[in-house]
């Protein structure tokens, strides 16, 4: 195990090398000058070269690189344009309501996504599994955008339930932050519901098929003890593959739904950045989120022997 570990952390670091040279390129690519959303359309030429000179916009491409993955290798991030903080400070004010919301997302997926499945294997060809099927569908073919837009006019503007905007640190108020939260959640977790609830039955009905299962069935256990203690476990081991894989698909939808419901997190940071060529809070908070994506596959690989102890490394 702890040679599969050392093996599986040292590949991360050519991945990590090929994703920071692409964004880096990426991202220069962006049309517009730096500084003038920094100086301002008024701005001189002289003031322009200047303020190239000392954000180092004057070296060559590869010189920024190896000066920027120079910082980053120990430890700076660099700092911001704009504001002249230093990004890792800014990541760690932004990445709480990240990471929140990212996990009441996959809260709902465990608690919603996982029994439906189990429901909808358990009762097949029935008309609860083509409910839940067809709701599930309904989650995956609704854009985020258009899903926050009709949750914010549905339980905001009409009901009054929630509020339509904001974020309160949980620390600060638990009760408002959860409420504001709920919405965020909802729409993020959505398509991550859909997902594990489509897996979860498919991997279930696989399971029930097989032979040990006929086995227990023949020595007289209880149907909910065979779905539950026999083929569940081993059928979560794709349905653990498929939600770890939509680590990275629910990452990207924080960047919409974040700038929907003005929450301070990791997608209104990276896209404020890109609006207003702030590049080092940019490169910094993709980084950043690039490399919690590997870490969470990684764990995802360390639980297959936890769920199936036939695995092994």
């Amino acid at each position: 195990m702890i040679g599969y570990l050392v093996r599986r952390l040292a590949q991360l670091i050519p991945v990590l090398f090929v994703v920071s040279v692409v964004l880096f390129l990426l991202l220069r690519l962006l049309p517009g000058d730096p500084t003038t959303e920094i100086l301002g359309q008024e701005a001189s030429a002289a003031d322009r070269a200047a303020l190239r000179a000392d954000l180092g916009l004057d070296t060559p491409l590869w010189r920024q690189f190896l000066d920027w993955i120079g910082g980053v290798l120990t430890g700076d991030l660099g700092r911001s344009w704009l504001t002249d903080e230093p990004v890792a400070g800014v990541i760690v004010d932004r990445l709480p309501a990240t990471v929140e919301l990212g996990l009441i997302a996959l809260l709902l997926a465990v608690l919603i996504g996982i029994p439906a499945g189990v429901l909808a294997a358990v009762r097949r060809r029935t008309a609860t599994d083509s409910a839940l099927t067809g709701l599930g569908v309904l989650a995956l073919s609704t854009p985020h955008f258009y899903l926050a837009a009709l949750l914010i006019l549905v339980f905001a503007i009409w009901l009054r339930v929630v509020p339509p905007s904001g974020y309160v640190p949980f620390t600060e108020d638990p009760a408002g932050n959860l409420v504001r939260m709920v919405l965020p959640a909802i729409t993020v977790g959505s398509t991550v519901v859909a997902v594990v609830l489509r897996q979860t039955r498919g991997s279930l009905l696989a399971a029930l098929g097989e032979d040990y299962i006929r086995t227990a069935e023949a020595t007289g256990l209880r149907r909910r003890r065979i779905v539950t203690v026999y083929a569940l476990r081993n059928a979560l081991v794709p349905v653990v593959t498929v939600t770890a894989l939509q680590i990275g698909a629910l990452m990207s939808a924080t960047v919409v739904t974040e700038t929907i419901f003005t929450l301070p997190g990791m997608g209104t940071l990276i896209v404020n950045g890109i609006f207003s060529r702030d590049l080092p809070v940019v490169q910094g908070a993709v980084l950043v989120v690039v490399t919690f994506v590997l870490l969470v596959n990684l764990v995802t690989d360390l639980v297959y022997a936890w769920l199936d102890p036939r695995i092994t490394y």
